[in-house]
């Protein structure tokens, strides 16, 4: 039985999903031989494909790759399903079709195509379809890790909430709509960009208001990412971070810096209002306990 199509108010909202998936893998892949692509326009009528990973250099990766997506190529296509959207058969045949198109929109013309062998075809869900029914034919290939046959390709599907809980799994992890995995992604992924808090802030908000029950406040995920990052960032990204901040939280910052390194950190403005406080009695707020893990 075929499902109620999306309103439009729905599909604008699984494109929101669809927008941070690839915003977030702008940012995993920053610095990188890789350059990301969100909603590259596939024709005249916009039919968009969720994210294109193009690579740009010889130059290795950083870090580890997700499960799954290992062994990227030179032009590497990838849809995405939020947890509210199905992996289904007509989601593989988009993608195939978005991959006969962008062939020929980056090939040197249409007499001499770039080799098939440069193009990647993934697909990343949130969750497994809870009714394949035989409509796609998915070959287990490790935890959360298929290969899916289709005519003469092979899509490479990923289901982030399977995926094994290691930190280089942590960006899937953030889309898993698993609570648990949620948790541990905001705490372990690595912070590529002076945007990622908002962006994970952002996706956090996401779930929240779709009524996903998350074991820990938007404060919580706030406080702790930029107490966890904030001693590695250069005096720059630490002054951008400061200005954002309020009296009380800035020197909650400043406290997990060597006196000296939270001095320099503070502009001569900074300092008086540090200064202003203590002249009336104003303590610093005490740091509220780390939770255990």
């Amino acid at each position: 039985m075929r499902e109620t199509p999306p309103t439009a108010g729905e599909r604008e909202a699984l494109r929101d999903w669809h927008r941070l998936f690839g915003l977030l893998l702008i940012d995993f892949f920053s610095g990188t031989s890789f350059v990301v692509e969100v909603e590259r326009d596939m024709s005249l009528q916009q039919q968009f494909l969720d994210v294109v990973i193009v690579r740009r250099g010889r130059g290795k990766t950083t870090g580890q790759l997700p499960d799954g997506l290992e062994g990227l190529r030179d032009h590497n296509l990838v849809t995405f399903k939020p947890h509210r959207e199905a992996l289904d058969a007509w989601a593989v045949k988009e993608l195939v079709g978005h991959s006969v198109a962008y062939r020929k929109m980056v090939s040197p013309s249409l007499s001499d195509l770039i080799p098939e062998e440069q193009l990647g075809l993934y697909a990343v869900a949130a969750r497994r379809p809870d009714r394949p029914a035989g409509q796609v034919p998915w070959h287990p290939v490790r935890p959360g890790v298929y290969d899916c046959r289709w005519g003469t390709d092979t899509i490479r599907a990923v289901v982030a909430g399977e995926l094994p809980r290691e930190p280089h799994n942590a960006p899937l992890h953030l889309f898993s709509a698993s609570p648990e995995l949620i948790e541990f992604a905001g705490r372990t992924y690595q912070r590529r960009s002076n945007e990622t808090s908002l962006l994970l802030g952002q996706l956090f908000e996401g779930f929240q208001a779709e009524g996903l029950a998350m074991p820990f406040t938007m404060e919580d995920f706030k406080r702790e990412y930029i107490q966890r990052h904030f001693p590695k960032l250069t005096s720059e990204e630490r002054q951008a971070t400061l200005r954002r901040l309020s009296p009380e939280e800035r020197q909650e910052m400043l406290q997990t810096l060597p006196p000296e390194e939270g001095l320099a950190g503070l502009t001569a403005e900074q300092i008086r209002e540090y200064l202003d406080r203590l002249s009336t009695g104003q303590q610093p707020p005490a740091r509220k306990p780390r939770r255990k893990k």
